[in-house]
């Protein structure tokens, strides 16, 4: 079939194929229609008449507003379709599903790192941390010129240079302060950092000596700190910073792998470069699979505010109590506010390449990317890189850009992260390792070695959500046991370590 109605209330079908005008639409309401208009791949059909302003649905929710009258058969995008005048006041009501029991024959475990205080690890890095972007040269250095030596250390995953482009000219009080050191912080007390090295240049406002105060790592973490300024320059501080590395990773060697519950995974889900088919494949079959941890133990984390921005009240109906939906609406009217102080909207988040393949709002946007969080309900929500509380599926409250977004949820304990894509994605996350997902054939195909798992099956071979959803699980699962993701094979994830950058530089 060639198109798709996923909810009988909806106004649109989407296309599986790119089509011509000229072409039937066999759909119920609209058979005997024609196509009016060709038809990209992932965008829409109009199944009826549509007066100018009235709301149009898909999903079974309002994703925009009628510009111009729309006859049955035109395709629906940016040139007649826009955002209503009050987003706030869009939609009615959420929905709310039982979340299915867990099959018997589900894995309940995985072989990871257990740690001595108690947490596992899905993989055991060496971390070069850094307190500012002028010490971000020398790390990278260190890391280039020891990331070969784990190769041959068996337990030792690799290591990643902890870079990040401010830790001066800021104030050293007020949210971007505190965004910084805990970004920092977290990313040094993730379970996947097995050693740390800290350097500094030595005399930036996020000095080394505040900064190992306030890092709280657990005693079994080797760790040690030094500036460049101290040591004599760079040079010096490459070699005194390869020698510690090198140091740390043969006391890592060795450290074996044990079987863990699969409570112990605290899952990231990220999509990016969405497309038409996002929300009909990889994201709803990622949920089956969020559920799925969540019923067992496990913790997901939602994340990327404006893009959960006209889906919120489908997350706030599932919300553990009152004070958790508020929190969770608080964040999307500091949202509103704070576009709004930059002279944009919610609305302007669809990328180029998202209208390309059929999203045309961000309300449409977003009810397919709340798919990923499944049906689980909401346990809490959390400001950016702060802890993430066990188990079961938590907000984080992150901006959409995808490298920002994610290193929230590693700061704040992520260990696995899993990452939709419909356009393609060149995304890693070291220390933690990034699954990702292709939404349609063509895309996993053209970019086959940057994709783990194709999930347009669901659309184009009769798969369920629910079958996918179990082969993103194992998928998950064996991953997190040591098989290396395509980002891994591929060396990504040093230079997406991007914490969320706000107050003024001075």
């Amino acid at each position: 079939m060639s198109l798709v109605v996923l909810y009988e209330s909806d106004d649109v079908a989407v296309a599986t194929t790119a089509m011509r005008a000229g072409e039937p639409v066999a759909l119920a309401g609209a058979a005997g229609t024609a196509l009016r208009n060709d038809v990209p791949v992932g965008h829409k059909v109009a199944l009826r008449d549509l007066r100018a302003g009235s709301p149009v649905r898909k999903y079974g929710q309002v994703i925009g507003r009628a510009l111009v009258d729309v006859r049955a058969g035109e395709h629906v995008h940016v040139h007649n379709l826009g955002m209503p005048e009050d987003a706030a006041a869009r939609v009615a009501g959420g929905q709310v599903h039982a979340v299915p029991p867990l099959p018997a024959d589900l894995r309940r475990t995985f072989q990871g790192y257990r740690r001595p205080d108690g947490r596992a690890a899905t993989r055991n890095y060496v971390g070069i941390l850094t307190t500012v972007n002028c010490s971000a040269t020398v790390a990278r250095k260190i890391a280039r010129m020891t990331e070969d030596d784990a190769d041959g250390l068996a337990g030792v995953d690799g290591v990643v240079a902890l870079t990040h482009g401010t830790g001066c000219g800021m104030a050293a009080q007020g949210d971007g302060w505190d965004l910084l050191r805990r970004t920092l912080a977290g990313y040094a007390r993730n379970p996947n950092i097995g050693g740390l090295v800290v350097v500094g240049l030595g005399c930036e406002v996020n000095a080394v000596t505040g900064l190992m105060a306030d890092l709280g790592l657990a005693e079994h973490v080797p760790v040690s700190s030094y500036t460049i300024q101290e040591l004599g320059g760079t040079s010096a501080a490459v070699a005194r910073g390869t020698e510690l590395v090198r140091d740390m990773m043969r006391d890592l060697a060795g450290t074996t792998r044990t079987e863990v519950g699969v409570e112990e995974l605290v899952l990231g889900l990220q999509c990016g470069g969405s497309d038409g088919w996002s929300g009909l494949t990889a994201n709803p079959a990622l949920g089956v699979a969020s559920d799925l941890l969540v019923a067992a133990g496990a913790t997901s984390v939602l994340g990327e505010t404006p893009e959960i921005y006209g889906a919120e009240h489908l997350l706030a109906a599932r919300a553990s109590s009152p004070e958790t939906a508020e929190a969770l609406m608080e964040r999307i009217r500091w949202w509103e506010e704070y576009t709004g102080r930059q002279g944009t909207t919610m609305d302007a988040n669809p990328s180029p390449g998202n209208k390309d393949g059929g999203i045309t709002t961000i309300l449409e946007k977003s009810l397919g990317a709340v798919a990923k969080a499944g049906r689980s309900p909401l346990a809490a929500v959390r400001h950016y890189a702060e802890p993430i509380p066990r188990p079961g599926l938590v907000f984080m409250d992150t901006p959409g850009y995808d490298p920002v977004s994610v290193t929230g949820m590693v700061a704040g304990g992520a260990n696995i992260i899993c990452f939709t894509t419909g356009r393609g994605s060149v995304f890693g996350s070291r220390p933690v390792p990034t699954v990702k997902l292709g939404t349609n054939a063509e895309l996993a195909s053209r970019m086959a070695g940057d994709i783990d798992l194709d999930c347009s099956p669901v659309v184009e071979q009769g798969v369920s959500v629910d079958e996918m959803g179990r082969r993103v699980y194992d998928l998950l699962l064996d991953v997190a046991s040591g098989r290396r993701s395509a980002s891994e094979e591929l060396g990504l994830g040093g230079e997406e370590i991007v914490p969320w950058q706000l107050g003024a530089v001075l």
